[in-house]
């Protein structure tokens, strides 16, 4: 029983070693020029190893994804990010800069994700689908934040819509700070995308008729 908890722990252990490894290939690569073999030399296990744990690269730039995606989840903590007493927009520069830091922290599945977003290929690659379900997860779950949050006073479709907005305003951020390195002050433009959104909405409850709180 013990050999065999300890071949489970060594057979994590390594699973987790490799994709580290893949992780920071992808990251200064892309998925192109991520190959088992580099993967094998950065990680310094063997390529039979990796194939052990993953049937081909594709696998393994899945699990990529969704391991730096649960490491973003864990970062964000709670979706709903109003604290007692913070009016509407104090909880959207909150939620944002929160979610600006989390990025930070576990950026891989934002940046391999969008690459293969982008891309068209014969065969999906499985990586890509994975991105793409996390995806709708997470616009899910920033819609049902948006329902709880402006509760009778936005519609089910201006809901949706403050979601999608919110979602390409993190993209683009993300590639700015990608195309221009350090220069770009994550804290304080995650913040004005709070800013941002809340005006927004604003404009979205004034056309719907509902009573748009004072700026």
């Amino acid at each position: 029983m013990a050999a065999e908890r300890k071949r489970r722990a060594n057979g994590e252990e390594s699973r987790l070693k490799i994709i580290e490894a893949a992780t920071e290939i992808a990251g200064e690569r892309g998925y192109e020029g991520t190959s088992i073999s580099l993967v094998s030399e950065r990680s310094g296990l063997p390529a039979s190893s990796i194939y052990w744990h993953f049937a081909d690269k594709d696998a393994l730039l899945a699990a990529v994804i969704e391991h730096s995606y649960g490491r973003w989840l864990s970062n964000m903590g709670a979706w709903v990010p109003a604290a007692d007493g913070a009016d509407r927009r104090e909880a959207l520069i909150v939620a944002f800069r929160r979610t600006g830091r989390a990025i930070a922290d576990a950026p891989d599945f934002l940046r391999l994700g969008l690459m293969l977003t982008l891309e068209r290929r014969p065969d999906e690659p499985s990586a890509r689908t994975l991105f793409l379900q996390v995806r709708r997860q997470s616009v899910e779950q920033l819609v049902q934040l948006y329902e709880r949050m402006f509760e009778g006073e936005l519609d089910a479709a201006a809901v949706r819509t403050l979601a999608m907005m919110a979602m390409a305003a993190v993209d683009g951020l993300f590639i700015a700070r990608e195309v221009e390195g350090a220069s770009v002050d994550m804290d304080a433009a995650f913040e004005l995308i709070g800013v941002a959104l809340d005006a927004v909405a604003t404009q979205l409850i004034a056309q719907q008729g509902g009573a748009a709180p004072a700026p």
